[in-house]
C-alpha cells in the first residue's frame, strides 16, 4: 500500500539537533512550490548522542500529519538507516537526502519533472564541485570514482550523492537485495534503472559538524571496492606469482653466480630487505582474503540491519491508499 501523489523524503540524522527544524522550513518552502505533491518527513535517528531525537519530536508535534520518525536503539551507520527509512516509506515516490541541507531541497521540483515527464525512474545528483573541502581530501575521493569504475560492476558518477528522488519500482529494488553489508552507491548503480543526473555545485552544511572524518570515509571506500568486485582478490594473486617468478629468476641468477664465481660473501642487508618485503606481501594478501572472509562471516549471522527503540510513523489510510501494481 502507498500514497499516491506524495514524496517521502527518508533523511538519516546523527548529532542533527540543531539542523532538523532548518531542513522542515526549506522543505515547507519548496512544498509551495509543488502544489500538487504533498511532501512528508521521515527522519531515522541514528543512535544520536545530542538533542536530536528531542528536536524531531517537537517538530512531530508541530506538524503531525507531515513528520514521523524512526530512533535506532544505537548508531548502526548511515547503511542502516537508508534500509530502515526505505522500508518504511510509503510514498509514491520516495527521495532520500541529509538533514544539512548539503542537499538542496529545491531541486525536488526538477527531479519530480524529469521522472514525471521524460519518463526516468530515478532523478539523482552529482557535486561539480568540492569547494569547501580540504585538497587531500578531494584528491582521494576522485581517485576513488576513478578505481571503483575500473575494477568494479557498479559503475558510479564521479560526485555522485546519496540525494536522489526514486519511483516506487526503484524503491522495490533496492530493498529485494539481501545483502547485511550493504553499500548504497554501489546499489543504487547495480539495480539499474533510467536515472537522470542533476549537477549542482558543493553546498555548505547550515549547522553543525560532519561526523564523517577522512578515517571513516576510507574505510566507506573499502566497503565499496569489496561489495562489488573481486578484483582486490585477483590483485592479491597476480602479486604472489609475479612474487614468486621474481624470486625464481633471483634464485637461477644466485645459483649461476655461484658455480660461476663461487660463493660470494653474504649480506645480511639484502636477506633483510627480501624477508621483510615478502612478509608484508604475504600478510597484504591474507588481509585482503580475511576481508572478504569478514563479509561472509558477517552474512551468515544474518543479523537485522538496525533496531528500532522507538518509532512514530504515518501510515497510508484512507483515499491517499492504493494497492501497488
Amino acid at each position: 500500500m502507498i500514497k499516491t501523489n506524495t514524496i517521502t523524503l527518508v533523511v538519516p540524522c546523527y548529532n542533527e539537533e540543531e539542523t532538523v527544524s532548518l531542513f522542515v522550513e526549506e522543505i515547507l518552502r519548496v512544498q509551495t512550490l509543488l502544489p500538487d505533491v504533498f511532501l512528508e518527513v521521515l527522519f531515522v535517528d541514528d543512535g544520536s548522542k545530542d538533542a536530536t531525537l528531542r528536536e524531531i519530536r517537537r517538530l512531530v508535534q508541530e506538524f503531525p500529519t507531515r513528520i514521523s520518525y524512526l530512533s535506532f536503539s544505537r548508531n548502526f551507520g548511515k547503511e542502516a538507516a537508508i534500509i530502515a527509512g526505505l522500508e518504511h516509506a510509503h510514498g509514491e515516490w520516495v527521495a532520500l537526502m541529509d538533514a544539512d541541507l548539503q542537499d538542496p531541497p529545491a531541486m525536488l521540483v526538477e527531479m519530480l519533472r524529469l521522472i514525471r515527464e521524460e519518463g526516468y525512474d530515478v532523478a539523482a545528483t552529482r557535486r561539480t564541485t568540492r569547494q569547501g573541502e580540504p585538497a587531500v581530501r578531494s584528491w582521494f575521493a576522485s581517485l576513488y570514482y576513478k578505481l571503483n569504475n575500473r575494477i568494479s560492476d557498479a559503475k558510479l558518477e564521479e560526485g555522485v550523492r546519496d540525494y536522489r528522488l526514486m519511483t516506487r519500482q526503484v524503491v522495490d529494488a533496492v530493498l529485494s537485495l539481501p545483502e547485511q553489508n550493504r553499500f548504497s552507491k554501489g546499489i543504487f548503480s547495480w539495480v539499474g534503472f533510467d536515472v537522470a543526473y542533476l549537477e549542482y555545485k558543493n553546498v555548505e552544511r547550515v549547522a553543525g559538524t560532519t561526523s564523517w572524518s577522512f578515517t571513516n570515509l576510507l574505510a566507506y571506500a573499502v566497503e565499496g571496492f569489496i561489495s562489488f568486485s573481486d578484483a582486490p582478490l585477483t590483485v592479491a594473486s597476480y602479486i604472489g606469482f609475479l612474487t614468486f617468478v621474481v624470486a625464481f629468476i633471483y634464485g637461477v641468477f644466485i645459483i649461476g653466480r655461484t658455480l660461476l664465481f663461487g660463493t660470494a660473501t653474504p649480506g645480511w642487508a639484502s636477506l633483510a630487505v627480501l624477508i621483510v618485503g615478502m612478509g608484508g606481501l604475504q600478510l597484504l594478501c591474507l588481509g585482503i582474503v580475511g576481508k572478504y572472509i569478514g563479509k561472509i562471516f558477517i552474512e551468515s549471522k544474518k543479523r537485522p540491519h538496525y533496531i528500532a527503540r522507538e518509532q512514530q510513523l504515518i501510515l497510508p489510510v484512507g483515499e491517499q491508499v492504493r494497492k501497488d501494481d
